[in-house]
C-alpha cells in the first residue's frame, strides 16, 4: 500500500523488527508502534502493481525477439551484431538514455505510472516527459523527414530500434520540446493549442505547464487521436487536454463541433507543422485568428531545403568527374524545384510568411543538428526503389540526368561505402516565434 511512495517504509519497518526481535517484549512495542503509526502517516501508492501486468505480457510474448543492442556484445558480436548500437546510459546526462528495452510486441506499452505521493510525487514529471521522449522517437523513426529521398516502405522494425538507439532520437526530441516551450512565457493559466500533437510530446508538456488553463490537441490522423485519449483517460476529467482530429485546415470547423468556436489561444505550438505545406502565409494567418491579443505562436520547422546531401558522404574519386558532376548536380536539384512545396523554402520564407501573416516580434533561428545515422543496406535500396506516391525516390531523381548504367554506378558505390555505416548527418531546424498584437 506504500510502495514507491516512500521507498524508506520498507527500511523503517525492516528496522523496527528488528529492533523488536532484539528487545523484545514489552519494551519492543514501542518500535512495532512507531512502524504503524509510519506507515500509517507516510503517502501511499500501489503503482508497483504494474508488475504482476507487465509479467503476464512478458509471458505472452516470450517468443519475441530481445531488440539486438541490448544482447551480449562480448559473444558471438561477428556474426550476429550482437551489442550493436548499445548506448552505455551511464555515459549519458543523468545517468539516462532514451533507446529500446523492449521485444516490439510490448513496445509502447504502459505498466508503470508514478502516483502524485510522496517519492513518486517528486519523480513523476521526469519518468512522465522521458516516458514522452521515448514515445516520440519511437514515431518519429517510423515517419521520418527522409521523404525527399525516398516514399518506399518504412524500415523494418528491428532497423528503427538500431537507428533510433545510434542517433539518440529520444533525446533530441526532449530538447526540441523544450526549446518550444521555453522561447515563450508560459503561465499556469494559459491556453494552449498543439498543431500537430502526433504523440503527444507538446501536449503533455503543455498540460504541466499549464494546470489551471486548457490545452487542445490536433491529431492529423485516428491512430494518434486514439493514443492520446487512451493516455488521457488515466488523468481527472478536468485536467485532460481536448484532442481533435483531423487536418489542420479544417481545424475551426472542428472546434466549433466540440464547441470551442469562441476559444482564443494564449499560445500556438508545433513540430513541423507547415514542412509540407505551400500555403504557409495564409495558414498562419488563419491560425493569427485563433490567438488572443498578445497570444504567440511557437514552431520548431525540419527545413529539407538543408538536408544532407549524399554525395557529400562518398569518396567519389573512383567516378569520373563528369559523372561526379552530373551527379551533384541531379541531387542538388532535389532541394532547388520551385514547385516542390516541401524543398522550396528556407528559413528565410519562414520569417516572410509570419510577416506576410501580420505577425509581429518574429525571432527566426535556424538550428543545425548533427546526429550519428546508421546507414543500411535496406535503406540505399529504398533511395533507388520506384516511388509509391507522387514524388520520385533519389535514384529516379539521378535519372533524370543520368543513364541506367551510370545510376547503377552510384548505387554500388554508396552501397560499397555506407551499408551498415554509421555516419554524421545534418540536418537543421527552424525555431520561429511570433506574436499576435
Amino acid at each position: 500500500d506504500v510502495g514507491l511512495a516512500d521507498p524508506q517504509a520498507l527500511v523503517v519497518v525492516e528496522a523496527a523488527a528488528a529492533a523488536f526481535e532484539r528487545v523484545g517484549l514489552p519494551e519492543g512495542q514501542f518500535h512495532l508502534t512507531q512502524a504503524a503509526l509510519y506507515l500509517a502517516t507516510t503517502a501511499k501508492s500501489n503503482s508497483t502493481l504494474g508488475y504482476f501486468d507487465a509479467l503476464q505480457a512478458v509471458e505472452r510474448e516470450r517468443e519475441d525477439a530481445v531488440p539486438v543492442h541490448l544482447k551480449d556484445a562480448s559473444r558471438d558480436k561477428e556474426g550476429f551484431g550482437h551489442g550493436e548500437g548499445y548506448l552505455y546510459p551511464h555515459a549519458y546526462r543523468d545517468h539516462w538514455v532514451a533507446q529500446q528495452y523492449l521485444p516490439e510486441a510490448l513496445q509502447g506499452k504502459t505498466f508503470y505510472q508514478p502516483s502524485d505521493q510522496g517519492y513518486e510525487a517528486g519523480i513523476k514529471a521526469d519518468v512522465e516527459r522521458r516516458r514522452e521522449e521515448q514515445i516520440a522517437a519511437m514515431l518519429e523513426s517510423e515517419t521520418t523527414l527522409e521523404e525527399a529521398l525516398t516514399f518506399s516502405p518504412t524500415d523494418r522494425a528491428q532497423e528503427r530500434w538500431l537507428r533510433r538507439a545510434i542517433s539518440d532520437a529520444g533525446r533530441r526530441m526532449g530538447e526540441v520540446r523544450d526549446k518550444l516551450f521555453a522561447a515563450v512565457p508560459v503561465h499556469r493559466h494559459h491556453l494552449i493549442l498543439d498543431l500537430n500533437a502526433g504523440s503527444g510530446l507538446l501536449t503533455w508538456e503543455a498540460l504541466r505547464l499549464a494546470p489551471e488553463g486548457g490545452v487542445w490537441a490536433l491529431a492529423r490522423d485516428a491512430r494518434s487521436a486514439d493514443t492520446l485519449r487512451r493516455q488521457a483517460a488515466q488523468l481527472s476529467e478536468l485536467g485532460r487536454p481536448v484532442i481533435l482530429q483531423g487536418d489542420l485546415d479544417d481545424l475551426d470547423a472542428l472546434l466549433a463541433e466540440a464547441g470551442y468556436d469562441d476559444v482564443r489561444y494564449d499560445l500556438l505550438v508545433g513540430r513541423n507543422v507547415l514542412t509540407q505545406r505551400a500555403d504557409r502565409a495564409a495558414i498562419l494567418g488563419r491560425l493569427a485568428s485563433r490567438l488572443r491579443v498578445g497570444g504567440a505562436v511557437s514552431l520548431a520547422e525540419a527545413v529539407p531545403r538543408r538536408a544532407q546531401r549524399l554525395y557529400r558522404l562518398v569518396d567519389t574519386s573512383s567516378l569520373d568527374a563528369d559523372l561526379v558532376a552530373r551527379l551533384i548536380e541531379c541531387e542538388e536539384a532535389i532541394y532547388a524545384d520551385p514547385d516542390d512545396p516541401m524543398t522550396n523554402w528556407d528559413a528565410a520564407d519562414l520569417e516572410a510568411a509570419l510577416a506576410d501573416a501580420g505577425y509581429t516580434r518574429i525571432q527566426i533561428t535556424a538550428r543545425e543538428v548533427e546526429t550519428e545515422h546508421l546507414v543500411t543496406a535496406e535503406q540505399v535500396a529504398r533511395w533507388f526503389g520506384v516511388s509509391e506516391g507522387s514524388r520520385p525516390t533519389y535514384g529516379q531523381h539521378l535519372a533524370k540526368g543520368l543513364a541506367e548504367d551510370e545510376v547503377a554506378r552510384v548505387r554500388g558505390l554508396l552501397l560499397r561505402q555506407l551499408a551498415g555505416q554509421t555516419v554524421s548527418w545534418h540536418s537543421t531546424i527552424a525555431y520561429a516565434v511570433a506574436y499576435r498584437e
